[in-house]
């Protein structure tokens, strides 16, 4: 068992290392292939296609570190996400990027590609005008339209035509991916799951920053070990519900305090890879449904909450006990959604606990806050 366990830690392990150099990773790529590399602000973005055109996508996401460079560029009331982000392209942390895009998103993240854009020089750029309104019937055949003049704009940039043979390439390896990672969230259902919530955020987050070839391949070599795999007692089972989240510290504290993160609902989780590409003979509309019709964003889900009822069927699926809802400081669709969130998982008998978050911040300040939130749940354990 000891030889096991260390041989999944070292699978573990490179996710992790992808993790914490993937700007190191996307440069040796970069010499490696000869190759392409964009960054996006979100995951509404169609990697499906970047991939088709031998481009490697890169999700920008910030450093957790204080920072003082964005003032002049947006405004301290937007969320620290998206000024801690912007900070990385001001200080060069992605200077080996050749392009950057957006699907329209929140406010906030937009104005971050904005800035970007005016005082960050790349060879590309595209803004995607994605629906906001995803519950129209008009959502599909208009993104539709919209992948497909973004899908000109790259072979203009790219110097050659995008085949349907290039895209089919493209929505098999992103759906691969998606499978695989559902496979692992599967096992996470179990009594005693095989892998912590710090170890499935470093899978997940991993992939929205390396090649899925690569990804792909860690996936299936972790898959033949996962299931003999024995973490001991996950204590607690928890969901984490929110905004944009690749907080390891804060994962690496909750679970040190004996509780385990079972599932997810946030777009560094679940919600970027559970919905596959269908097969259609029109590539672009099965593409455009698929973004259309995946777990929406806060920012996209309305006039009907369809966010809420997939929530409830997860603390469902996964035996959750509790869950933890987290917000970055001033993210306005997030704070409008956590009220029924909330209040949806308390009439089910979910205890929650609500904290808001300043991603360039220290976490220690929340641990007696977790700590008491996990003595409640035990002691309604006793009874």
């Amino acid at each position: 068992m000891q030889l096991v366990q260390e041989e999944e830690n070292l699978t573990f392990n490179q996710f992790k290392d992808w993790y914490e150099n993937r700007h190191e990773y996307a440069k040796a790529w970069k010499e490696r292939t000869g190759g392409k590399v964009i960054g996006y602000f979100c995951t509404y973005v169609p990697e499906e296609i970047l991939y088709a055109a031998n481009i490697l996508p890169v999700r920008i996401l910030g450093s957790h570190e204080p920072q003082d460079v964005t003032e002049p560029h947006i405004f301290a009331m937007f969320c620290p996400f998206c000024r801690d982000c912007l900070a990385q392209g001001l200080k060069g942390r992605f200077d080996y990027l050749d392009g950057i895009m957006i699907a329209q998103s929140c406010l906030h993240i937009r104005q971050a590609y904005t800035s970007w854009d005016l005082h960050i020089p790349t060879d590309y750029s595209y803004y995607l005008p994605h629906p906001m309104h995803v519950q129209s019937p008009h959502a599909i055949p208009y993104l539709k339209e919209e992948l497909i003049q973004f899908k000109k704009s790259l072979e203009k940039w790219i110097g050659h035509l995008i085949t349907d043979k290039d895209l089919k390439s493209g929505i098999e390896l992103m759906n691969k991916n998606r499978r695989l990672m559902n496979q692992v969230y599967e096992l996470r259902k179990e009594p005693n799951p095989p892998l912590t919530g710090l170890e499935a955020m470093y899978m997940v987050v991993s992939s929205q920053m390396i090649d899925k070839e690569e990804h792909n391949r860690e996936l299936e070599l972790l898959l033949q070990k996962l299931p003999s795999r024995d973490i001991g007692d996950p204590g607690e089972r928890l969901i984490i519900i929110g905004s944009e989240d690749d907080d390891t510290e804060f994962m690496k504290m909750v679970e040190s305090l004996g509780a385990t993160f079972v599932t997810d609902d946030h777009c560094t989780g679940t919600r970027y890879f559970q919905k596959e590409v269908g097969s259609s003979r029109d590539l672009m509309s099965a593409i455009a449904e698929r973004y259309v019709k995946r777990v929406p964003c806060p920012s996209k889900d309305w006039p009907n909450r369809t966010r809420l009822d997939h929530i409830l069927q997860l603390t469902k699926e996964y035996d959750v006990q509790g869950a933890i809802l987290i917000q970055q400081k001033f993210c306005d669709p997030h704070e409008l959604d956590t009220p029924a969130i909330k209040e949806k998982l308390e009439d089910k008998g979910i205890a929650t606990l609500f904290l808001e978050f300043d991603v360039t911040v220290p976490i220690g300040q929340f641990k007696t806050r977790v700590e008491a939130f996990l003595e409640i749940l035990r002691e309604e354990d006793l009874f």
